[in-house]
């Protein structure tokens, strides 16, 4: 069986200006990247430092028939937005999209969890993120107004981090010796109201499943990753969440951010491979070399994004399909999934 090393909370993720690599229980109370000295060779003013760090928050929140993927993400030269809702009963979606020039210096996503709060509103569009663990509560309001081949979609989320026995995971990988990747990731049951089309929909805690993201990072400048989210009961009732990740940072065996949660219960995963051998418009196919991540998701609907301007290049895919296959908890219990509805993502991003 797979284990890695679980440290107890801390300050943040670096010491003595240089970035630590490790697994943690909590989030840091604060994660400044800027604070790392010389990440790069050449001694560079904070500005452009800041240019070189990416971050985004996801949210992720799925019942027996709703889907919803909701991402914020500020990549410096730009701020963009996506949501997704799928209706599996109806087999239909809603998708949104919003790109906002500019987002250095002026606008972050928060560099604690305690209590913060972002919002970034434009024409037709608005998304509130309030990460307030003090509480043992995250709150997500989002409002989009209707368009001319889209209806109007509103949502308030709150994200229930107080139940007993709820272990989040905290990490901090290494690309260079100087450069790092810092993520945060929850899965917690999740209570709100949600009106898509004029259709009400009451999310009911006990049946709703929410996972949680916050990354931050020194990221290449050619970026490219495949993360695979599922969330639900399985065959006991239990609930449970994985998340699963193949990267671009070194030493995966001794920390990644492979996790699964099972009742809020924290499993450190292994590395893995995630293969798609017909494209990944087919199966992916998942799997370790310990023998606790076998899996196979199959996509049903694509959802692609493209970015082509000069020499920003980006492509990202974000299919939500079904899962199957088996997960081992700590103890070495099975989890079995069978056709649970999941997403995965293929970012290739040049920035």
């Amino acid at each position: 069986m797979y284990t890695r090393e679980i440290q107890p909370p801390r300050g943040e993720p670096l010491e003595q200006g240089l970035p630590l690599q490790g697994t943690w229980t909590a989030p840091f109370d604060e994660v400044d990247l800027l604070r790392v000295r010389k990440p790069f060779s050449l001694p560079l003013p904070g500005w452009m430092k800041d240019c070189r760090i990416k971050e985004w928050e996801i949210f992720i929140v799925q019942d027996e028939r709703f889907f919803l993927e909701a991402i914020l993400c500020n990549l410096k030269y730009f701020r963009w937005a996506q949501v997704l809702l799928y209706d599996g009963q109806r087999k239909e979606k809603l998708r949104f999209r919003k790109l906002i020039p500019f987002g250095l210096g002026v606008w972050r996503m928060p560099r604690n969890l305690a209590n913060a709060s972002i919002d970034s509103r434009s024409y037709g569009f608005f998304f509130r993120i309030h990460p307030w663990l003090d509480a043992d509560i995250i709150k997500v309001d989002i409002d989009i107004e209707a368009a001319r081949k889209r209806p109007p979609f509103t949502a308030h989320l709150e994200y229930e981090a107080d139940r007993s026995g709820i272990t989040p995971m905290a990490v901090n990988l290494l690309f260079t010796e100087t450069r790092c990747m810092y993520a945060y990731k929850a899965v917690m049951p999740v209570r709100g109201d949600m009106v898509f089309a004029g259709q009400h929909i009451a999310l009911n805690p006990e049946k709703t499943t929410g996972f949680f993201g916050d990354f931050k990072g020194y990221y290449p400048y050619q970026m490219h990753g495949v993360w695979c989210t599922g969330l639900g009961f399985d065959s006991q009732n239990r609930r449970y969440g994985f998340s699963i990740a193949e990267n671009q940072t070194k030493e995966t065996f001794k920390n990644n951010e492979n996790a699964l949660w099972v009742e809020g219960a924290l499993t450190p995963l292994p590395p893995v491979r995630i293969t798609m051998p017909q494209g990944f418009e087919s199966d992916w196919v998942i799997q370790d070399m310990e023998g606790m991540v076998d899996l196979v998701f199959t996509p049903q609907t694509q959802i692609v994004s493209r970015l082509p301007l000069w020499v920003i290049q980006a492509e990202y895919t974000t299919p939500i399909g079904l899962y199957n296959g088996t997960l081992l908890d700590a103890a070495g219990k099975p989890v079995e999934i069978r056709n649970h509805r999941g997403f995965g993502e293929c970012l290739k991003l040049r920035l």
